[in-house]
């Protein structure tokens, strides 16, 4: 058995393969007197058929199936032991056939092409510098949650007139014309005027009472198809061929009356005693609000460092071997213009790919197992929480969470998280970070751009 790799240039290469008799034949033979054991063949006993009949009929095909391992087991061992660093795998070269003559097997010669991983420098440094964005929480911001706490947690009383966040519930009714369809659409639901965005409307509403009747377009009260199906209690694709307005008469009206911001409020959203003033009630907000923008803060600076190294790490990569690869390895059969007119989403993708991995590699960044263990033990008791179980003991809850890793597909984006968090400090410690403390709305328009 022999290997010789032949460079064409610093991305591409071919492996040549030599195999002689003696690193197939035994096995060859042992697989035929096999075959001859168990071959049924009319005319000849079981166990009794010449050999030269078996060779004969099941020769090549075994051959090439042991030839295949051999190659693949070499170019497997020679890619490892030279410490390759390949794209895809090797592709057998399409203008070039074997040499060998199957009908006298003796020595084969074949030729596989392989891509190259580039070589690249990854150029992150204190001189790199950053904005770290945060969510500004103001006094504010405050005020709407704690407001928005009392209203959840309120309750809903009758009312004499509609109020601009009452719920009015009322009997929908389709107009012909400005007389009501004798066979038109009914229903009895509800509108939600904190949720009406057009202003006429909101005001043709507001300062109404119990029994007023007035003529409403439904798609002004609803947010979406979907929603006015609901409303209407028709289906969702009946709503694009409705052109109709309906007569709304008013049949209850309810406004909230939020909670008092007292004890008993505090004590029912965060156990007993553990909130004993508003003020402490802001500090605990406050401080839920920073961790959940913490989050997005993260994400948009990971964002921005990583398009900063794809923009400016530069490197080519073997792309005719790169699309024959695809389309060799595709499940489903794909047409070359298929592979052209994804190529540069995967050409971004294998990049950053490259890249992550060097920085792993680099920086001698690993997972250990029983980080990912730990990692999904945390996932489950979280999991167990929001549907206010316990978590089971340790033991339990460790098996758990091996099973969970068993799934090759959920290890995958366990991995990816925990990989994605060390890359995340990776960046923190590596480049200039300036923490920029910004309103929301600020904030969403400069970490991701205007939506």
């Amino acid at each position: 058995m022999n290997v010789v790799e032949e460079k064409i240039d610093d991305l591409n290469a071919v492996l040549r393969v030599t195999v002689s008799p003696e690193d197939y034949q035994e096995k060859v033979n042992k697989t035929l007197k096999d075959y001859s054991k168990q071959a049924n063949i009319p005319g000849f006993r079981p166990g009794k058929i010449p050999f030269s009949l078996i060779k004969k009929k099941y020769g090549k095909s075994v051959l090439a199936e042991e030839l295949n391992k051999v190659i693949n087991q070499s170019l497997h061992d020679f890619i490892q032991t030279n410490q390759l660093n390949i794209l895809g795998n090797p592709l057998p070269k399409d203008d070039e056939e074997v040499k060998g003559d199957f009908d006298n097997p003796s020595e084969f010669e074949f030729a596989y092409e392989i891509g190259v991983s580039p070589e690249f420098d990854i150029k992150l440094s204190k001189k790199n510098k950053f904005d770290y964005l945060k969510v500004e929480i103001d006094g504010e911001m405050l005020d709407k949650e704690v407001d928005n706490l009392a209203r959840r947690y309120g309750k809903l009383v009758p009312a004499e007139e509609v109020g601009e966040k009452d719920m009015v519930l009322g009997e929908f009714a389709e107009l012909d014309g400005k007389e009501i369809k004798e066979e038109g659409i009914k229903n009895t639901s509800t509108i939600s005027m904190e949720f009406v965005e057009d202003e006429k409307v909101k005001k043709q509403l507001t300062g109404k009472k119990v029994g007023a009747e007035l003529t409403l377009d439904p798609r002004k009260v609803s947010k979406g198809d979907t929603d006015m199906a609901a409303m209407l209690a028709i289906k969702t694709e009946e709503v694009a061929d409705l052109k109709s307005k309906f007569n709304f008469k008013i049949t209850e009206i309810k406004t909230m009356v939020p909670a008092a911001i007292d004890q008993a409020l505090f004590d029912k959203l965060f156990g007993e005693g553990n909130i004993k003033s508003e003020d402490e009630l802001r500090d605990r907000i406050k401080d839920d609000l920073s961790k959940m923008f913490s989050n997005d803060s993260d994400r948009a600076f990971s964002q921005k460092v990583t398009e900063q190294l794809m923009e400016k790490t530069q490197f080519d990569l073997p792309e005719a071997f790169l699309k024959r690869w695809i389309a060799a390895s595709s499940e489903q059969e794909i047409t070359a213009e298929q592979i052209e007119a994804d190529f540069e989403n995967y050409r971004n993708s294998l990049k950053w790919q490259l890249i992550q991995n060097k920085i792993i590699k680099d920086n001698d960044i690993k997972v250990e197992p029983q980080e990912a263990v730990d990692y999904t033990k945390g996932l489950l008791v979280n999991q167990f929480a929001q549907y206010g179980m316990p978590a089971p003991e340790d033991q339990e809850l460790e098996a758990q969470a091996k099973n969970v890793l068993g799934n090759r597909e959920e290890a995958n984006k366990i991995y990816d998280n925990i990989y994605g968090a060390k890359m995340l400090n990776y960046f923190k410690n590596t480049v200039g970070v300036n923490e920029k403390e910004l309103p929301y709305d600020k904030f969403i328009e400069e970490a991701y751009g205007k939506q």
